[in-house]
């Protein structure tokens, strides 16, 4: 009798989404203050965490958002606004 014979369904998969293009999986990053308060935009994560620091395009250029709390977890992350770019 095989080992695993018994295991009806594959392990779950960890909470995260993947991304349509040719990167790798996402997270949510909610932008919590300056000019893009209350956006939330895709950041691709690093080594499976969210990025410390993400820029984010704007009309005027682009902003520099970094993670408002260093423990973070599940699929999506709070950020906030350092400096234009």
């Amino acid at each position: 009798m095989p080992r695993f014979q018994g295991r009806s369904q594959p392990a779950p998969e960890p909470d995260r989404a993947e991304s349509a293009g040719a990167g790798g999986p996402t997270i949510a990053a909610h932008l919590n203050d300056g000019p893009l308060e209350g956006r939330t935009v895709r950041a691709e994560t690093v080594e499976g965490r969210p990025p410390k620091t993400i820029d984010v395009e704007d009309a005027g250029g682009a902003c520099r958002y970094c993670l408002a709390d260093w423990a973070q977890t599940g699929g999506s992350a709070a950020y906030t606004f350092l400096y234009r770019v």
